[in-house]
Parts: structure tokens; sequence; C-alpha cells
């Protein structure tokens, strides 16, 4: 049977959860409660800290009876996220908590799959969320009071938090699409591309396109790592570009890992690589002043790369497209990588794009699976997108 399971840390917040434990049972909902907390605990919890605790990879005494409380929290968090996923009658968490109760539980909440529902009761939730929401699709719920004892105000807020985890659990979100998802990244300056080639393909597919900023590539990746797609048509990989040279939209190290590990079809090209991301102009790190920048609006200034930094990227993507044992396509449009990088472009530099594409040649080893793929056309030409949408029925995605 599956159930809601009720989480925070007992030796602060044991009222609350006792609390919120009696106005889910009075729903007729089942539950579990959880106690994540490092010291010792006021509540009597289905599962206390040390079975919580044995999930971390090195066992209960990493986790609890550390002096250093930073330390606890990061372990329990590591313990929770474990625990969490190894469980299989999770039908929606909540969780309520201060500093560290938010982060040891959205850790986990953050290793559960996108649909799952999660709701997170914090006192940081009028701030920064993005450490604890990441990728995921957390709900955070300020607690308006601290959350040190119920009153007038928190038995409000738990109450109407209680009811919507209720709510989420009894009439479950469903698909409703009924055609297999693929993933696609865009940025502005691949729009045309992009949008061309969703409307090629969404007659067969449900198209969902990610923004290319960091975060689009991360949640992208996180959806194949969850399996929820069935391929990915990678057109603008400049996330790559901002992780190696220190630009602002960086989807991190792991970028295409995810498509490494799972083996999923995957078609991709060197979108926007001419380009890394920085904020206003003033931003720009001292080692960039004399680049050539552009300014795309007043908070967005954009740099060209060189043809040693798109060396540097194709050895990258090269590597990483090596690693893959699924079916790769990686094409690449002669022309040009971007809006910008055309005929008369801000952008437009043939050595560097040369180099790109002559570095993805060197380091590629391709196979029958594997196939870089060039063509005499600009990425935003018709063509290129029909092009990158044969390949994804080639390769029967």
């Amino acid at each position: 049977m599956s159930r809601i399971y009720i989480v925070g840390t007992g030796d602060t917040k044991g009222e609350e959860l006792t609390f919120l434990e009696g106005v889910i049972a009075a729903s007729g909902m089942a539950s579990a409660l959880v106690d994540v907390g490092t010291r010792a605990s006021h509540i009597a919890a289905e599962f206390p800290p040390a079975s919580v605790a044995a999930h971390h990879p090195d066992g209960v005494g990493a986790v609890l009876g550390r002096d250093d409380r930073g330390e606890a929290v990061t372990a329990m968090g590591t313990a929770f996220a474990a625990f969490i996923k190894s469980r299989d009658d999770v039908a929606g968490v909540i969780g309520i908590g201060g500093g560290g109760g938010t982060s040891i539980i959205t850790t986990g909440m953050r290793e559960l799959p996108v649909g799952l529902p999660k709701l997170m009761v914090s006192t940081l939730a009028s701030g920064d969320v993005a450490p604890y929401v990441g990728v995921s699709d957390i709900l955070m719920m300020p607690s308006v009071t601290d959350l040190a004892g119920l009153n007038r105000i928190s038995r409000l807020v738990l109450q109407n938090a209680a009811h919507a985890i209720i709510g989420m659990v009894r009439t479950p979100a469903v698909e409703t699409s009924g055609k297999p998802p693929i993933a696609l990244t865009m940025f502005g300056v691949t729009t045309p591309c992009v949008t061309r080639v969703a409307e090629l393909l969404r007659s067969d597919h449900d198209c969902l396109v990610f923004h290319a900023t960091g975060t689009g590539g991360r949640a992208m990746e996180k959806l194949v790592d969850s399996g929820m797609l069935v391929g990915v048509v990678d057109v603008t990989t400049t996330e790559i570009a901002d992780h190696l040279f220190g630009g602002v939209l960086s989807a991190g190290a792991d970028r295409l890992g995810a498509i490494v590990r799972t083996g999923l079809p995957y078609v991709g090209s060197v979108g926007a690589l001419d380009m890394v991301n920085f904020w206003a102009i003033d931003t720009v790190p001292e080692r960039y002043r004399g680049r050539l920048l552009y300014k795309h609006n007043p908070n967005i200034t954009l740099m060209r790369t060189t043809a040693d930094e798109n060396r540097q990227l194709g050895a990258w993507i090269g590597e990483r497209l090596n690693a893959m044992d699924g079916p790769v396509r990686f094409l690449i449009p002669e022309k040009g990588v971007s809006a910008l990088d055309i005929a008369g472009g801000a952008f437009h530099d043939e050595e560097a794009d040369a180099a790109l594409f002559e570095a993805l040649e060197r380091s590629v080893r391709q196979t029958a699976r594997r196939q870089l793929v060039r063509l005499p056309l600009h990425i935003n030409d018709p063509d290129f997108a029909e092009a990158l949408v044969r390949h994804v029925h080639d390769i029967a995605i």
C-alpha cells in the first residue's frame, strides 16, 4: 500500500510532525513518520534516526554521534536520500524544517522522480530556494513563523500543507498525450532550428523543449536518468562552453553524463558553441575584457569562443560521445552554429568553427552506431532541421 511519508527532525520539530501525522490520518490516508534528526528525539517514529542513518554508505556512525552539526546534517541528507530511494511504497513526501531539516529532506526529495508529489514546508521557502529545489519539482511552502512549537499560524500553514499533499496523492497527475516523450535543447540563437524540429516531430512525439541555461540541461538529464524519455535531440550544447570557460549558464561537469549512463538514443549538434554567457557587461571576468563581446541585452553578455577554446570543446564532446553505448548521430552545420555565427553576423568566425569541427572529427571514434555528419548548411537553415529529424528516425527514436 502506498503511503505519504512525513519527514522532519524529531529533536526539534516533534510537535509539528505529530500534528501533521494527525491531520493526514484524519483524512483516511496511510502515512509513515520519518525522523531525520541528528540528536536525541522526542517522538516515536516508524523510522527513527538510526534506521535512516543506516542507509549511509559508511553506516550509522557516519551520521549520528558527530560533534560537528554541519557534518551530521550533510551525512543525514546522504542517508535520507538513499533511504527514500529504497522505499517502494512512497505516494508522496511532505517535509518540515528549518535550515538543517530543509537541507536533509530536499536532498532526498531531489532524488525522487518528477511527478511524485513533494512538498517542503520551510522557514527558508521565501528566499533563494535554488540550492534546495535544484532541477526537481519540489513545492516549497513558507512556514511564515518559525517551526518552534505550534501556534495559530503554524497550525493553519501545516493543515494547508497536509491537505495539499493529500490532494496530490489522492488525485495523482497523469500524462495524457500518449506520445513517446523526446527532449530538445534550445537557446535564443538556435530557436528557428529547434522550433522546426519540434514541428516535424510533434505528430509522433511529445516534444519537451529545454532552455539551455544550465538549469535546462540538468533538468533534461535528470529526466534521462529517471527513464522518462525515449530519446534526446540535443541541438544546443552551449552549456558545455560555459562549463569549460567559466560562463554563468553551465549545466556542470556531468553534461551528457546521463546519455552515457543510460545509452539513450542521441542526436546532437554544436548549437551556440560560439559563445560563453555572462551577466551584465561589467560582470565579465577581467581576463576576458579584451575579447569579442556582444551585449545580448542589459543583463546578458556573450563572449565569442576562440579557435583554441573550440578545439577543447570538440575534444571534450568527442570523449563523451565515445562513451555512449546507444545510437549516436552528431550533426555539424558547416555554415554556422548560431544566429550570430553567420556571414555578416557578430560572431562569424570560420577559423574558430573549423577548429571545432576538426577537433570533433579527430576525437570521435566513428562506428555504425556512432556517426558524425557534416552538412554545408547553417544551423538555422530549415534543411538542417529536416536532417536532424531524418536522423532521429534513422536511429528509431
